[in-house]
């Protein structure tokens, strides 16, 4: 029968599906739209991952330890928040605007993902006050508000990769939050 395969490359198969619910969203992608992207007819797509819920859920796993891996890497390895969020900031302008792959985030794009990125802005805050706490930054830095700051700014950035910018116009949109960055303690 064509259109039926019964042996599959899953890691290829959910790359593809990665990389539709990316570029359409999760409403918008039907178990049929996926179908006919992989090959793979609906029983075999089933018992390889479940339903689409499932699968969905782990797209979202796949995308956030590949593509989406480099904020919570910024985070481990740079020794400052504003270190960290200059180069979550760089990187998604990069990354954003691939054109190997969809523009903008995943992770952004979903409305069904808002603990996620709650997370990420947890993250993003616990950096910051670590820095407060070292004297890095002043006593007065609103770390919620900062990483709110920077979530908001990521978050605009993805949307205006989706609509077309380009890496220069994100990068250009990088600097000038990082202008609004508190001045270290002296």
């Amino acid at each position: 029968m064509a259109g039926r395969k019964r042996g599959f490359d899953r890691e290829a198969v959910l790359d593809q599906v990665t990389r539709a619910f990316w570029r359409a969203g999760y409403d918008a992608t039907s178990v049929a739209d996926l179908t006919r992207l992989t090959g793979v007819n609906p029983p075999n797509l089933y018992a390889a991952f479940g339903d689409k819920k499932a699968l969905f859920a782990e797209v979202v796993e796949r995308y956030r330890h590949t593509y989406g891996a480099f904020a919570g890497r910024a985070l481990a390895e740079e020794p400052t928040a504003r270190a960290a969020v200059e180069r979550i900031l760089h990187e998604a302008a990069t990354g954003y605007t691939d054109p190997e792959r969809p523009r903008g985030c995943l992770v952004l794009s979903a409305p069904e993902l808002a603990e996620h990125r709650r997370a990420a802005i947890d993250a993003v805050e616990a950096k910051i006050s670590a820095d407060v706490a070292a004297g890095v930054l002043p006593g007065s830095t609103d770390a919620h508000g900062l990483a709110v700051f920077v979530a908001a700014t990521v978050h605009g950035m993805s949307g205006l990769a989706r609509d077309g910018a380009t890496r220069g116009e994100l990068g250009r949109v990088a600097r000038a939050a990082l202008s609004a960055w508190p001045a270290p303690v002296p």
